[in-house]
C-alpha cells in the first residue's frame, strides 16, 4: 500500500521496514532506523546524505512499527525531500517491496538499506551504473573474517599437510546499497511473493543480465548488531562532519 495521490519518479527506495531484532529489546519500542546517532536518527542522516547528492524524491519502504516513521518524517519537508510511503503489511522479503512501487521510480534509482552509517556517495554509484549500461549494480566492500577454529590442510587419504591456527579470510561483501534498471530488475519481482535482494541478484546473474560491482574507499557500518550500533555512535559523534552534509 501507498500512499494516495503519489505520482512521478523517486530516486531512491530506502528498506525500513526490519524488525530489528539483533537490537532487541530497545527495537520493541522503536524502530531500528529511528534508532538515534546522537540527536538524530540514523534514517534521518541517510536522507540527508541522499538529499545531498541530488536525490529529491524517496519511497521508504516501511513495516514495523511504520506509523512512528510517518510521524517523525511526515511527507520530508523538514528535509527538503518528497517522501512516499510504501507499507508492507507482513515482511515479505528485502526485495519484495521494490515489486509495487516500480511505477514510482525513475529508469535507474537506488536502493539502499535505511540503517547504515557510511560516507558512501550515492550520486558516484549511480553514475558508474548508468555509464555501464548495467541492469544492476551492488556496492560491495572488502571485509576481514576471522575464522574461530584451527583450518587443516588434508589431502585424500586424510594426511594432513598443514594447519593454520585460526586465520582470517578476506571476502568482498554487499553493502545493502544498489542501483537497478526498472525495466532490467522487474520480472525478478514477483508480486505479492517473498523475495530477498540476494535471490534477485543471483536469478539476474543466472539470466545473464548485466551485474557489476562498485567500490569506493569509504566508511561504512550496519548497525544491526549491538556492537556495530555503538561503533556507529561513537564514529557519528567523534567526526560528524564526516558523514552529516552541510544543510
Amino acid at each position: 500500500m501507498t500512499d494516495a495521490g503519489t505520482k512521478g519518479s523517486a530516486g531512491a527506495v530506502v528498506l525500513a521496514g526490519g524488525k530489528g531484532t539483533r537490537l532487541w529489546p530497545y527495537t520493541a519500542v522503536l524502530p531500528k532506523p529511528l534508532m538515534p546517532l546522537a540527536d538524530m536518527p540514523v534514517l534521518e542522516l541517510v536522507l540527508r546524505q541522499l538529499h545531498f547528492r541530488g536525490i529529491n524524491r524517496v519511497v521508504l519502504a516501511v513495516n514495523h512499527l511504520h506509523h512512528l516513521v510517518k510521524s517523525f518524517f511526515g511527507q520530508g519537508d523538514r528535509l527538503g525531500i518528497e517522501i512516499i510511503y510504501s507499507i508492507e503489511d507482513e515482511p515479505m522479503g528485502t526485495a519484495a517491496p521494490l515489486a509495487p512501487i516500480l511505477d514510482l521510480l525513475q529508469d535507474d534509482f537506488l536502493i539502499l538499506n535505511g540503517d547504515l552509517l557510511t560516507d558512501f556517495d550515492f550520486s558516484l554509484l549511480l553514475k558508474s551504473h548508468v555509464a555501464r549500461g548495467a541492469d544492476l549494480t551492488v556496492a560491495t566492500q572488502k571485509r576481514k573474517f576471522q575464522v574461530e577454529f584451527g583450518v587443516i590442510n588434508r589431502d585424500e587419504s586424510g594426511r594432513i599437510t598443514g594447519i593454520a591456527e585460526k586465520p582470517s579470510v578476506d571476502h568482498w561483501v554487499a553493502m545493502g546499497i544498489y542501483a537497478a534498471n526498472r525495466k532490467a530488475i522487474e520480472r525478478f519481482l514477483p508480486k505479492q511473493q517473498y523475495v530477498d535482494m540476494p535471490t534477485v541478484i543471483q536469478g539476474m546473474i543466472s539470466d545473464g543480465g548485466r551485474v557489476f560491482a562498485h567500490h569506493q574507499d569509504c566508511i561504512w557500518l550496519d548497525i544491526g548488531r549491538p556492537e556495530d550500533y555503538a561503533a556507529a555512535q561513537t564514529m557519528f559523534e567523534q567526526d560528524r562532519s564526516r558523514f552529516l552534509p552541510p544543510s
